[in-house]
């Protein structure tokens, strides 16, 4: 029995590991999954960014997260990033990592879809660090929505605001918790390249992949 609990216990410790590379059909799927989650966000008017909103924006990530475990739990997944660079266009898709999904107490821990909105240069170049701690590294704050746009302007100029489907989060209301890293690993693999996620991001060195257009033609659609 002791070997047996031994090698279920090593093998739950495993289970993460064997998921930290992902295939480029994964990083497909990825793509995929974080451009229905945009669009989803966009098609409710209880969940849409607004206008006065996407205009500000300097960054947006799109995160998917997840919680599974047997004995032992775990908590993670995976998000792109993409920036607007000077001239107006949106930048190629980056991939990135994203953990403790809960957010505080204030999500309930159970949002599994999740929109970064960077208002500033100075978040969109921290989130280039190594790990970039949300409401630590950046303030942050739950994003108004539709109804709530007049009534905004300081929230409007927080660094980051956050929309997730959770209920109960009322707008401006401060978030600590949840990290974001950059996968360079997964980057290269998508992009054939020895580029980092700064030079992915904010140089035109890097050629489109056919299938990262669709999500950067729709971000450039409702934040032109």
């Amino acid at each position: 029995m002791k070997k047996f609990l031994f090698c279920l216990l090593a093998a739950c410790l495993a289970a993460p590991l064997s998921r930290a590379e992902d295939t480029f059909g994964e990083l497909v799927g990825h793509l995929k999954n974080t451009e229905s989650i945009l669009r989803d966000f966009m098609g409710s008017p209880d969940t849409a960014i607004p206008p006065a909103v996407l205009s500000k924006a300097r960054g947006i990530v799109i995160a998917h997260q997840f919680k599974a475990g047997f004995l032992i739990g775990f908590q993670g997944g995976y998000a792109v990033a993409l920036v607007k660079k000077k001239d107006g266009r949106w930048s190629v898709p980056g991939f990135m990592k994203a953990g403790e999904a809960s957010l505080g107490l204030q999500i309930g821990g159970k949002a599994s879809d999740i929109v970064y909105i960077l208002t500033d240069e100075e978040s969109t170049h921290r989130l280039l660090q190594t790990r970039f701690n949300v409401g630590a590294d950046a303030k942050a704050v739950a994003g108004p929505h539709s109804s709530e746009v007049e009534n905004s302007t300081e929230i409007l100029k927080t660094p980051v605001l956050i929309y997730t489907k959770s209920k109960g989060l009322y707008a401006g209301a401060t978030i600590k918790g949840g990290y974001l890293t950059r996968d360079d690993t997964a980057n290269q693999l998508f992009y054939h390249t020895h580029y980092g996620l700064p030079e992915i991001l904010y140089s035109d060195w890097i050629t489109p992949a056919p299938e990262a257009t669709p999500l950067m033609n729709y971000v450039q659609q409702i934040a032109p």
